[in-house]
């Protein structure tokens, strides 16, 4: 395909610019939110009682949730919201399960609260790129994408009239559109949903990683409650986030022969 053509297709409908700040003992100390029925933006503050009370992962997805949404709201309502967050080990390579995070919302399948745990790096890479939750709340108009970059501190909602929909395809596209250079690969994960999740209620969520052994785009599933159709019913084609070079040096120095 030809992503220079694809990527030209793109509209950017908003633009945020924000400070980013050094995690601290686990916490970037501030999560995202976007509406994408408006499409604004908003930084919303960690507190110490949120620290205290709810830690990270399911309890900040939780908190999050329930001031987002009301007991009237549908899985298929703008207002129902998908949330994903990582705990204050999120990214700490010392710890097995640390890449992992977890994605909440209102599920089609129960019509309550569900959530789901997940691999792949979008987790470690969103709290490098200073958030420790992202909060999604309304439903586009349109096919997009949602782009954070820790590179430049931005975030953009971006129109993605001519992307595929199926997680194999788009993953791919999105990492070589967002890379500067095949070394940056590695620092950029993809959330998509596949088109099955615009026919079904249980639809999946998947989250990339670059492998850098295959070198290539492998993905992990947020299996559980059908968030993927929540996803694809919002018009969320793919989340990115991008961050600085995070490869740790031994990797680069021992195992990963330098590519151009």
């Amino acid at each position: 395909m030809d992503i220079e053509k694809i990527k030209k297709k793109h509209k950017i409908l908003n633009k945020f610019l924000y400070e980013w700040s050094p995690i601290e003992k686990g916490y970037a100390n501030k999560t995202l939110y976007v509406n994408i029925s408006e499409n604004t933006f908003k930084i919303k503050p960690v507190t110490e009682q949120m620290k205290e009370l709810f830690t990270g992962g399911r309890g900040f997805n939780l908190w999050l949730l329930w001031n987002g949404v009301n007991k009237d709201t549908k899985w298929d309502n703008p207002e129902n919201e998908i949330c994903i967050s990582g705990g204050p080990l999120c990214g700490t390579t010392s710890y097995p399960g640390s890449g992992k995070c977890i994605v909440a919302s209102i599920s089609p399948i129960t019509e309550t609260v569900v959530d789901s745990n997940v691999g792949g790096h979008f987790g470690p890479l969103l709290k490098f790129a200073g958030f420790d939750a992202l909060e999604i709340q309304g439903k586009a108009k349109e096919d997009i994408i949602i782009y954070i970059d820790g590179t430049s501190q931005t975030v953009t909602i971006e129109t993605a009239p001519l992307e595929p929909v199926n997680t194999h395809l788009i993953t791919e596209i999105l990492t070589e559109m967002y890379a500067d250079n095949p070394k940056e690969k590695q620092n950029i994960s993809i959330v998509s949903a596949g088109s099955g999740a615009d026919h079904v209620r249980i639809g999946c969520l998947n989250f990339s990683w670059w492998d850098w052994r295959r070198q290539s785009v492998r993905v992990k599933q947020a299996g559980r409650g059908g968030i993927g159709s929540v996803f694809r019913n919002k018009k969320l084609k793919a989340l990115v986030v991008k961050t600085e070079n995070i490869r740790p040096k031994w990797k680069i120095a021992e195992r990963i022969p330098e590519t151009n």
